[in-house]
């Protein structure tokens, strides 16, 4: 722990650091912030790069039949273990945890890069997802651990980049290592940036070492594996593996809704809960939670389909599609490090989540009115709105959740917002993607009759070959089909926003831990269950090197 000279300068306390140590402290943060940045690259790479090269996998190891579950595997892993690392950095330490993520993920990386056939190749996934839920968690409670919330906005625009990057960068890069190297390197590839992540935060990041007595509540644990593998499974498999009225589905469903149920009822009697229900007592983080969930929802159903409808209704090459996404992704970006900039600066915050619904709602609702004949420049101008939206929500939903609960509860509130989050992402694909696939093929029935339904009876999503293979009828029919599929998923996507926009009405604007002292005294922040008490000073946790 850094000693008494290390007290933040913004408690306005005599302490106050002198500029060289700030100096020294503040290289050491950046230092630190690069690499938890490349550490999430690395969790959000990942099934980027894979995704390209699938195809080359499934060609080399077999096992087409299988195929689903390589990324199922590793989205379960990740969805579960997700809470579990937010309480066991809490418990027993954030540097230990997230270091102990990493090396499970590399590991994992490897072990995939080596697989020999499908089945390995899917158990190692697992292996690989356990490991990338504690990342993204570490690296956001760390975050706020070494960063006051009022400061923390500056930050916005460099995890907006990482993740602009990923999304645009990954296809590309999983494309150009499959071609180049073969696909076992797009595992390989994260060793070496693991390593250097790695070796940074365990030189230069300091954390206050910490030991519970208690106990990891393996019960709570156990129940909400369950809860969250039924519920990721439900939606992964309702209407594609399986129809959403099938015995399966059903059973997964009263499985999920029967263990989270349990699972809320024992966090009540448990000594060291996995996630403690009194931090939903703070109105902010529930209400973040919510936010954070139709932010998912809405963000991946996008980045699902747009690329599909650029590819099938104007024209544009795999590549090409995800290039096309700057618009949406360029806008999202430079909002959130305006956002992150005024923030800072103001410690002003409830503004960008009442625009930024406004906007994803206004920006949903354009391109839910996309048809055949809508330019590229247009299409755009569409995700471009709905990018602003975006950023004006993604990180102000963390920032916001964090400042909501006690320091002693960072890691539950980063990881549960996490959670919804991803949880909203696999709500979003598998609502929006039945009604795509559904629209689909009413349409090409109604268009080309019998051969329509042939075209889309395996699935509603042709690929580039496919589609040139087609009759010009029926190739005419699926563009007509793909417009009214994403108008539909779209404009749910719409409707489904407007639910964050009254989340966000209620949002109560709390002053940001780290603010400018008052005239009285100096708290400057909110703290713990009740939104308007003052927070403690805090000490630096960030030592100098």
């Amino acid at each position: 722990m850094a000693d008494s000279k290390s007290v933040e300068r913004e408690t306005g306390t005599p302490d106050t650091p002198d500029a060289g140590e700030q100096g020294k402290q503040a290289k050491s943060v950046r230092a630190v912030i690069l690499a938890l940045m490349i550490t999430m690259m690395l969790a959000m790479l990942d099934n980027m790069i894979v995704g390209t090269a699938m195809p080359t996998i499934v060609g080399d190891l077999g096992g087409l039949e299988h195929l689903s579950w390589v990324v199922t595997a590793y989205t379960l892993a990740t969805a579960a273990s997700t809470p579990i690392w937010g309480k066991i950095g809490d418990m027993y330490g954030r540097k230990g945890a997230f270091m102990t993520s990493i090396v499970i993920f590399l590991a994992g990386s490897a072990l995939s890069g080596m697989a020999q056939d499908m089945g390995q190749l899917i158990a190692f996934r697992a292996v690989q997802g356990l490991g990338a839920g504690g990342l993204m968690v570490g690296v956001m409670a760390i975050i706020g651990d070494l960063v006051p919330p009022r400061e923390r906005g500056r930050y916005q625009g460099m995890m907006a980049g990482v993740m602009a990057i990923a999304m645009i960068g990954g296809p590309l890069v999983g494309g150009s290592i499959t071609d180049h190297w073969g696909w076992r390197w797009a595992f390989y590839i994260n060793l070496p940036l693991g390593v250097v992540a790695l070796g940074l935060i365990s030189v230069i990041l300091h954390l206050p070492k910490k030991r519970s007595d208690a106990r990891v509540d393996y019960l709570g644990a156990a129940l909400l594996t369950v809860g969250i593998t039924a519920i990721v499974l439900v939606t992964t498999w309702g209407g594609t593996e399986y129809a959403w009225s099938s015995a399966r589905i059903m059973e997964l469903t009263g499985i999920g809704v029967a263990a989270l149920v349990g699972f809320v009822f024992w966090q009540t009697k448990a000594a060291e809960p996995i996630v403690p229900l009194h931090i939903f007592r703070s109105r902010n983080f529930t209400l973040m939670s919510i936010i954070g969930f139709i932010a998912g929802f809405v963000m991946f159903g996008a980045t699902l389909f747009l690329p599909l409808y650029q590819q099938s209704v104007q024209g544009a090459s795999a590549t090409n599609s995800g290039l096309l996404l700057l618009p949406m992704l360029g806008a999202m970006l430079v909002t959130s490090m305006i956002a992150g900039r005024i923030t800072t600066s103001s410690g002003r915050y409830k503004i960008f989540p009442v625009v930024g619904s406004v906007l994803l709602i206004a920006g949903l609702y354009l391109l839910s009115t996309m048809d055949t004949g809508t330019s590229r420049f247009m299409s755009g101008v569409f995700m471009a709105v709905t990018g602003l939206g975006m950023g004006c929500l993604m990180q102000i939903t963390m920032l916001v959740a964090q400042n909501s609960v006690e320091m002693k509860d960072m890691g539950v509130a980063s990881s549960s917002t996490t959670l919804f989050r991803t949880l909203g992402s696999s709500f979003g694909v598998a609502i929006m993607g039945a009604l795509f696939n559904s629209r689909v093929q009413d349409v090409m029935t109604e268009r080309a009759g019998a051969l329509g339904s042939k075209v889309t009876e395996q699935s509603a999503q042709v690929d580039a070959d496919g589609l040139a293979k087609l009759p010009a009828a029926a190739r005419e029919a699926y563009q007509y089909a793909v417009s009214d599929g994403t108008h539909a998923a779209f404009l749910l996507g719409a409707a489904v926003a407007v639910v964050a926009l009254v989340a966000a009405v209620f949002v109560k604007e709390v002053p940001l831990r780290g603010a400018l002292p008052k005239p009285d005294g100096p708290e400057g922040g909110s703290e713990g269950a009740a939104d308007d008490e003052p927070a403690p000073a805090r000490t630096s946790v960030v030592e100098s090197v």
